[in-house]
């Protein structure tokens, strides 16, 4: 894979979505086997995408059962073909979620049934709006000692952490998308805390980003 950045596309079949899953993934997997529970378990990525993150993950943690989710049912076949492709038994089917609306965030038989949610590069081209659905959802599907881990680039109180984030969010917002930028973190932990959740973990990551790690208050 190229290391040069492709042109910025955040459609989940993008090359430039692979090109930065590509540069992220094995910082990544270092934090969650760091988190991951050691027993049995079942884990949910949200906002799934080409479904490369979770296949890259699961094999790593056989012990566990991966249930990959997106608002857009038309990267499934993508996701499913990765599993097949990559031998991965202990991935489910993709299933619909959107964090817009609750009638998708599974059934009652599902509630507190997940270790652990995690989401990938998600906000810096989603409305900071989905937060309190994603709060409000992990609030509903994690088991009392689960949560939620959130990796990406963030303010952090209304201040850019390097440079670089800087001209990343000045590139995203000269995309004339509203919703496209840099949030901050101060924003999720306000959602957070409407739902019971509260900031318990902020990671560094390569590339200045973070991991946010969420759990029950």
């Amino acid at each position: 894979m190229s290391q040069e950045m492709p042109p910025l596309d955040p459609h989940p079949l993008s090359e430039y979505v692979a090109w930065a899953g590509g540069r992220n993934r094995d910082p990544l997997l270092g934090v969650l086997k760091d988190k991951l529970p050691k027993d049995s378990a079942r884990i949910l990525e949200m906002a799934s995408g080409s479904g490369m993150h979770i296949n890259y993950f699961a094999p790593h943690f056989e012990h566990l059962h991966f249930h990959p989710s997106e608002k857009d049912i038309e990267v499934f076949d993508n996701i499913k073909k990765l599993t097949q492709e990559q031998g991965n038994n202990n991935i489910a089917d993709p299933v619909h979620l959107d964090l817009t609306d609750p009638k998708t965030w599974f059934d009652s038989g599902e509630e507190k049934t997940f270790a652990a949610i995690f989401c990938i590069n998600i906000f810096q081209v989603a409305p900071i709006s989905i937060a309190d659905g994603m709060m409000q959802c992990a609030a509903h599907l994690l088991q009392d000692n689960g949560f939620l881990l959130i990796y990406g680039p963030f303010q952090t109180e209304g201040k850019f952490s390097t440079d670089s984030n800087k001209e990343f969010h000045e590139t995203l917002s000269s995309a004339g998308v509203s919703e496209w930028g840099l949030k901050d973190v101060a924003d999720l932990e306000k959602a957070a805390a409407n739902h019971g959740l509260e900031l318990k973990e902020k990671i560094d990551m390569p590339s200045n980003n973070f991991s946010l790690v969420f759990g029950k208050a």
